[in-house]
């Protein structure tokens, strides 16, 4: 199966339109949004073309396709708007022997990481900042932010596919890769 990975949306119509071509030009099966993703939150600029209602209408068609995760922007309100479950604070995925441990990265993060085991793999947005880093309890992994970038990265997202995590921009470029 291969997961196209992404955060922080931050209710950026533009970003979303970006994420839901890239999922079919990488002919994905399933979506994993790391949190963040209808409000820019208050630290945040507004993103390009902000437009909360209009990333809804894209993403809920999606629904069966997209596994979400809990951002520190997410509400209850937001719930009641997308089709697909966004409260649940982390999501453990099976990965050969090891497993995915994906948040969002406010509560468990790298500098908070949680009781994992070498060669499990903590994935994270929040930071905004795509990363791979290893620990030794965990491999560290952010794929970056979709619409958000910081500290001069990319927009974009990541794709597990057998065994292998590819970050890449929104024109397709392979900007780190980790071969499990």
């Amino acid at each position: 199966m291969k997961w196209l990975i992404a955060s922080d949306i931050h209710g950026s119509a533009y970003y979303c339109r970006e994420l839901i071509n890239a999922f079919e030009i990488e002919k994905a099966d399933r979506i994993l949004l790391l949190g963040d993703i209808l409000y820019h939150g208050p630290r945040n600029d507004l993103p390009k073309e902000y437009n909360p209602k209009e990333v809804i209408s894209m993403l809920n068609p999606l629904k069966e396709k997209i596994l979400c995760v809990r951002g520190n922007c997410e509400a209850e309100v937001d719930q009641m708007v997308l089709d697909f479950p966004v409260l649940a604070d982390y999501a453990i995925l099976s990965l050969e022997n090891n497993i995915i441990f994906a948040t969002h990265g406010h509560i468990w993060g790298e500098e908070k990481l949680p009781p994992l085991n070498p060669g499990d793999i903590l994935l994270c947005g929040h930071t905004h900042v795509p990363k791979c880093k290893e620990h030794n309890s965990c491999i560290y992994m952010n794929p970056g932010s979709t619409s958000i970038p910081k500290e001069g990265s990319h927009h974009g997202y990541m794709t597990l596919d057998k065994g292998i995590f590819l970050w890449k921009d929104f024109e397709g470029a392979a900007i780190m890769e980790y071969r499990k």
